[in-house]
C-alpha cells in the first residue's frame, strides 16, 4: 500500500503526457500508436504481403511493439523516482535505446499493416507502475528488474529469430537484423543490470521470478490480443 501511494501521483503526471501518436498526414488504418512523441516515418510505405506469413509476422511484430513500449514505461517509471540519483544516468542510457526500438517498431507496424494489442493502456499504466515500484527498492531494485525483464525479451527475441530462420532467413533478411540488433541491446541491459548489483537487491530471486512470470504473460497476451 505504501508503495501504491508513493507511485500513484507519478503515474498521473505520466499518464497526463501520454497522447495518441500521429504522422503529420496523418496515421492511415484508424488506430494510434501511444508512444511518448516518436514521429513515424513510414506513414506511406507499406511492405508486400505476397509471399510473407502473415500471421506469424503479425504476431511478431505486434508482440515486440507492446514489449518495447513496456519497457519504455518501466525506464520512464524508474527514472521519475531515481533520475535524480547516481543510477539516474545508467538508466536513461538504456532508456534511450528503448526508445529507438520503439520507434523503429512503430515503423515497422505500419509498413506491415500490423494493428497494436488491444492491451496497449494496460501496458502503458503497469510498465509505469513496475519500474516506479522497483526504483523505490532503490538502485538495487530498479537493477534486479531490469535483468529480469531484459532476460526475458531477449529470450524472446532468441525464440522469434529461431523462428525466422525456420521460415525463411533470406525473405526475412531484415527483420531478423533488426531483432537480432535489439536482442543484443537487450541483453547489454542486461549485464549493466548485474554490474550495477541487482543480485543483491532485496529478495532478488523472488523479485525475478515474479517479474519473469508477468512478462511471459504479457507476452502470451500481446501475441494474441
Amino acid at each position: 500500500m505504501e508503495v501504491a501511494a508513493a507511485v500513484a501521483p507519478a503515474v498521473r503526471r505520466s499518464l497526463g503526457r501520454c497522447r495518441p501518436l500521429r504522422c503529420a498526414a496523418g496515421l492511415r488504418g484508424g488506430w494510434p500508436l501511444p508512444a511518448g512523441g516518436v514521429s513515424l516515418r513510414l506513414c506511406s510505405t507499406r511492405v508486400a504481403s505476397e509471399g510473407i506469413n502473415k500471421p506469424v509476422i503479425d504476431r511478431i511484430i505486434r508482440v515486440d511493439h507492446a514489449g518495447e513500449y513496456g519497457a519504455n514505461r518501466i525506464y520512464a517509471g524508474q527514472m521519475a523516482v531515481l533520475g535524480r540519483s547516481s543510477a539516474g544516468p545508467v538508466i536513461q542510457q538504456m532508456w534511450n535505446q528503448e526508445k529507438d526500438h520503439l520507434k523503429k517498431f512503430n515503423e515497422l507496424m505500419v509498413a506491415y499493416r500490423v494493428r497494436p494489442t488491444v492491451l496497449l493502456p494496460f501496458w502503458n499504466v503497469a510498465g509505469f507502475v513496475l519500474g516506479a515500484g522497483s526504483a523505490l527498492l532503490g538502485k538495487r531494485g530498479a537493477m534486479a528488474c531490469t535483468v529480469a525483464v531484459e532476460e526475458s525479451i531477449s529470450d524472446h527475441y532468441n525464440s522469434q529469430i529461431r523462428t525466422l530462420m525456420e521460415e525463411d532467413p533470406e525473405k526475412y533478411k531484415e527483420l531478423l537484423q533488426i531483432i537480432k540488433q535489439f536482442r543484443d541491446d537487450e541483453r547489454e541491459h542486461h549485464d549493466i543490470g548485474l554490474e550495477h548489483d541487482a543480485e543483491a537487491a532485496p529478495a532478488y530471486s523472488v523479485l525475478k521470478t515474479a517479474i519473469q512470470l508477468g512478462c511471459k504473460a504479457a507476452i502470451f497476451l500481446s501475441e494474441r490480443i
